[in-house]
């Protein structure tokens, strides 16, 4: 009996492992085993619309994270983080969007503006056309869709004019004033009337665009659509794009294309990057044990291949930031001729930042924010700022006739504004944000002369 149980016990001390080679045969089972045990849980929880193919992100950030395109159509592979907005390398611009796409967020055109509808060449009689240029601020960065941005707002507001104006005319300025002076200083007391027609509001945003990718886009794809009136919202991103370049380009482009065996090794170690980022088992791990969120810098700045603080961005010295206003100025002057020489008004708003606000005023959640931003963030910021609001209404003075400016770094300053929530980041709004500013567009487009109703001339 004794000998029995010796027996086994050395039995079992003796049993041998298992092979190496076994085990290693066994990972792929075991790892197909848990990618259909994590496919069956996705679809059984009817979570699988919020997992998305890079990192795990939420969907939205995914949308909106850029995919550049070389000449192929295929993405750089090694450059930037590939999300669904796809852009291709535009010589004369920097990048541009591709046509006709579209996400559960955003609808890109045709022309590659973000629209729902085509845009003809050729304008419509009766149709008044307002482009809106910038960057991923007036885009509408992560706005739930099309119609929640500052574009489609200013649209509708503009539209309700016309309704307006048709149906009681007698509350505005008639087209033929009085002769009399009591009726006549009556009628100009009135608001004069904008002219008659169906109001367009182009948004021809472009995120990550700066002064100098806004000046090409002018030049070679806004102005042969005859705008009626152009509108730009930006000056963040000229802040943190170095002097020493004039626009936003596709970052590291150059590096890649002059390096042909590095780029192909990219290329094919890509291609199984991005075959194991697509497995259930992935994206459901990073997004219910990871839980990965976007740092600020990212979804501040959508261009970037790094994830430095933003405060590195930001020009550490006065001949920095001399250069990126000067720029900046060079840029604008150049887009006032543009305009002029075409007879177009131009309106140009300084976008609103989150250190413009009071920080007794802000929610909790814009608070933190700007916790996160730093001291030496908000330094750098508020004197880039500064110069950049003090070179805008140097380029009103000059051209007064040719400009109007506007303002909204401290736009959300209002007392009616306090405890909203306006930022979702440094520099990206909220729908509600958007509709404050689409409002301050539509006061400045109205009080356009070449927008207003003018009286015939006598003969």
């Amino acid at each position: 009996m004794f000998k029995s149980h010796r027996s086994l016990y050395y039995r079992k001390r003796n049993r041998k492992p298992l092979p190496l080679m076994v085990i290693i045969a066994a990972i792929p089972l075991v790892l197909i085993i848990l990618e259909l045990l994590a496919w069956l849980i996705i679809n059984f929880t009817g979570n699988g619309s919020d997992l998305v193919a890079y990192k795990g992100e939420p969907a939205k950030d995914n949308a909106y994270r850029l995919k550049f395109l070389g000449q192929n159509q295929q993405p750089y592979d090694g450059i930037l983080d590939k999300g669904s907005l796809a852009v291709y390398r535009n010589l004369a611009g920097g990048y541009s969007l591709v046509g006709d796409q579209q996400s559960d967020f955003w609808r890109i055109n045709e022309q590659g503006f973000r629209d729902d509808d085509p845009i003809p060449l050729a304008k419509p009689k009766d149709e008044m056309r307002i482009f809106l240029l910038g960057g991923s601020t007036a885009f509408g960065q992560r706005n739930t869709n099309n119609q929640a941005t500052i574009a489609n707002k200013l649209e509708t507001r503009l539209n309700e004019r016309i309704e307006q104006q048709r149906r009681s005319p007698e509350k505005y300025r008639p087209t033929f004033l009085p002769v009399y002076r009591p009726e006549l200083i009556k009628a100009l007391a009135l608001p004069p009337k904008i002219k008659d027609g169906q109001y367009r509001v182009i948004n021809a945003a472009v995120p990550g665009y700066t002064s100098g990718n806004e000046l090409a886009q002018l030049a070679l794809q806004i102005l042969p659509y005859s705008p009626d009136a152009i509108i730009v919202l930006d000056g963040y991103t000229d802040l943190m794009l170095p002097s020493n370049q004039q626009e936003t380009a596709i970052p590291k482009t150059e590096a890649f294309l002059n390096n042909a065996p590095g780029h192909f090794w990219t290329h094919i170690t890509q291609q199984w990057k991005n075959a194991i980022a697509q497995t259930h088992l992935v994206k459901a791990t990073q997004k219910w044990l990871f839980k990965p969120e976007p740092s600020i810098s990212q979804r501040s700045l959508v261009v970037s291949d790094d994830t430095l603080p933003l405060e590195q961005h930001l020009a550490a010295d006065e001949a920095e930031l001399k250069g990126r206003i000067t720029r900046y100025r060079n840029h604008y002057r150049q887009m006032i001729r543009l305009t002029t020489g075409a007879g177009i008004p131009l309106v140009v708003a300084i976008q609103p930042e989150i250190t413009g606000r009071d920080q007794t005023q802000m929610p909790p959640q814009e608070q933190e924010l700007v916790k996160k931003l730093g001291t030496l963030y908000q330094q750098r910021l508020q004197t880039g700022y500064a110069a950049l609001i003090e070179a805008s209404q140097q380029l009103e003075k000059a051209f007064p006739k040719n400009v109007k400016v506007l303002n909204f770094y401290n736009l959300f300053q209002e007392k009616d504004m306090a405890q909203k929530v306006f930022f979702t980041d440094a520099v990206h709004l909220t729908q509600e944000a958007n509709q404050v500013l689409s409002e301050r567009y539509y006061q400045a487009l109205t009080a356009q002369p070449k927008l207003q109703v003018t009286p015939p001339k006598k003969p």
